[in-house]
């Protein structure tokens, strides 16, 4: 009986890297270096995410004629260093190779872009063809669609073919045609943002494509912080079978390497041949790769480390060494300090205990606590000078009128000054620290406890502050935040005895009502139909539509939902419906 040939053998190496938006010599630095890495892995080719070279997502920069004339340049530079390992890299490029002005108000037709080099030259180029627009994506804002013939790439003797994210999300889409034209290999190159659910979807979605199709898919994603968003890695190699037989960790550069055994072409006599295109003949393989399969991370730990990866690289990539926070003794800045701690050492992050008249021993000692639990520094600055000076500069235009509201702001209005005041003096960047709900419902004070650079849990709804909290425990396996800290009733502590409970629901009922209406979209008719309180209902929405202003306001901060304020949900601030 005759031997059956074995299936050709293609070695991959997934580089999962991490990007700077507008650094184009960082960015062809670190594909040359990863690059580097996978030719002494003996790879046939090696992937880069998605708009490597400018970095994702370069927003408005690619509507300056001259960064998209440099981010060609560096691709250049990149061609120029490639070899017999082909390498497969996104950037911005312009329609039909059209020159670039750059005294050109903007540039010409722009595509989503992957180039394939190897050899000192650029090969071939595909352009991304399905724009997603929705939630945090704008591309038909910057990009055209690109067309929809097939090109195949012979990289070692393996028909290869591209796609660029969103490509892979549509089933009968990019990849069923580019499996009918003969591919044995689809290498789909990705900027993925991280949401709490997204990684098993990514994984399903991947897997439901290969099973449709037969053809194994190589999934390069970026891992890196970039302003509110979060890319989380998790590169993948599913085979023609449908099985996952390699993963990148999530929250970490790495240099996969797999050997993949393709697939017999399977060319639809329905469909034209693709054009083929030769890239480079199989090089002598002796040593052995050893397969890395990352393991999932559950969601807690994924958002923590999502948290501590956006806080590093916000503050890194803006210039920054050291944060400042104010340590109230409360949950929520407890948690930021926390990852602040886990994003930046120790050493570089300060805490400030800013006590009023109104600030209990116990949370004074539990802000005390902490730092020592996390090893920070804690600074104390008394506020009550300030605040006085204040109440004796505004008695006689207040005279005859209560305390209310606004002698509370006062004092959350010192303490942001303070705290701007540490971050002059001694560069430190300020993390806020308001949660989701509170920024929901408008319970912080503009140009007080909003104010600084970055806010780090934003997204993150009261509740999972809680569990959050726990977990920084649970991962410590020893107190970090204290345990008086995670049971005593929250409180602002702005005047006598406060509590949160005495200006809003309970967290639990406040967070669900708040998942429907701000991240699922549901009106208040809607809600009350689930069996909420109408009064409730209708006082929750009306708080968050009133305090829509308020929010515009505030630093950008980490995404880890679906729908997160910013980028994710635009609301008009002149509103005037209430469903």
């Amino acid at each position: 009986m005759a031997k059956t040939a074995a299936s050709p053998v293609l070695r991959v190496g997934l580089a999962q890297i991490n990007p700077r938006v507008g650094d184009l010599a960082y960015n062809v630095g670190k594909v040359e270096e990863f690059l580097a890495r996978a030719e002494h892995a003996g790879c046939d080719l090696v992937a880069f995410p998605e708009l490597t070279l400018s970095g994702y997502p370069p927003e408005d920069l690619v509507l300056k004629a001259g960064f998209v004339a440099d981010n060609r340049a560096a691709l250049e530079k990149v061609a120029a260093r490639s070899g017999g390992c082909a390498v497969i890299v996104g950037f911005v490029d312009v329609a039909n190779d059209e020159p670039i002005e750059r005294s050109s108000a903007k540039p010409p037709r722009l595509f989503n872009a992957a180039a394939v080099c190897a050899n000192g030259s650029v090969v071939g180029v595909y352009h991304k063809q399905l724009l997603p627009n929705y939630s945090v994506f704008d591309e038909a804002r910057y990009f055209a669609a690109g067309h929809d013939d097939v090109t195949l790439y012979d990289i070692a003797g393996v028909a290869v073919s591209l796609s660029i994210c969103e490509d892979v999300w549509i089933a009968d889409g990019p990849v069923s045609r580019q499996r009918a034209a003969g591919s044995q290999l689809c290498v789909n190159i990705n900027g993925s943002p991280f949401d709490r659910a997204k990684s098993g979807v990514r994984e399903r979605t991947i897997i439901k494509r290969v099973e449709e199709t037969g053809l194994p898919i190589a999934y390069v994603n970026q891992v890196c912080g970039q302003d509110e968003l979060v890319f989380d890695g998790g590169s993948l190699l599913v085979d023609a079978t449908g099985t996952v037989v390699a993963r990148a960790d999530h929250f970490a550069e790495e240099l996969v390497v797999v050997d993949v055994a393709v697939p017999e072409p399977r060319v639809s006599r329905s469909k034209p041949v693709a054009q083929s295109k030769f890239v480079t003949r199989a090089g002598a393989r002796t040593d052995v790769v050893s397969t890395r399969l990352a393991p999932v991370a559950d969601e807690h730990d994924g958002i923590l480390s999502a948290l501590a990866l956006g806080t590093r690289d916000y503050v890194h990539k803006n210039g920054f060494t050291d944060v400042v926070l104010g340590l109230s003794g409360g949950i929520d800045s407890a948690l930021v300090a926390a990852i602040a701690v886990d994003a930046l050492g120790a050493e570089h992050v300060h805490g400030v205990s800013m006590p009023s008249r109104y600030s209990s021993e116990g949370s004074q000692t539990d802000a005390a606590v902490l730092a020592g639990n996390l090893g920070i520094d804690l600074l104390r600055i008394p506020i009550e000078p300030a605040f006085a000076a204040y109440l004796e500069m505004t008695a006689e235009t207040f005279g005859g009128r209560e305390a209310d509201l606004t002698e509370e702001n006062l004092q959350s209005r010192v303490r942001g000054t303070t705290l701007m005041a540490l971050s002059n003096k001694f560069g430190w960047m300020v993390l806020t620290t308001g949660n989701k709900s509170e920024l929901a419902v408008g319970y912080f004070t503009l140009y007080g406890d909003s104010v600084g650079g970055f806010a780090v849990i934003k997204d993150i709804f009261k509740t999972d502050v809680y569990a959050l909290s726990r977990r920084v425990n649970d991962r410590a396996g020893r107190e970090i935040v204290p345990e008086s800290t995670l049971t005593k009733p929250p409180s602002a502590e702005l005047r006598p005895d406060q509590r949160d409970d005495q200006s809003l629901p309970p967290y639990d009922v406040l967070d669900a009502v708040l998942k429907l209406y701000v991240e699922d979209d549901r009106t208040a008719a809607e809600i009350i139909a689930h069996g909420f309180d109408e009064s409730l209902v209708r006082r929750i929405v009306r708080l968050v539509d009133n305090n829509e202003y308020k929010r515009r306001q505030l630093p950008p901060g980490v995404r880890v939902t679906s729908k997160a304020f910013g980028k994710d949900r635009r609301l008009p601030i002149t509103n005037a419906y209430r469903g």
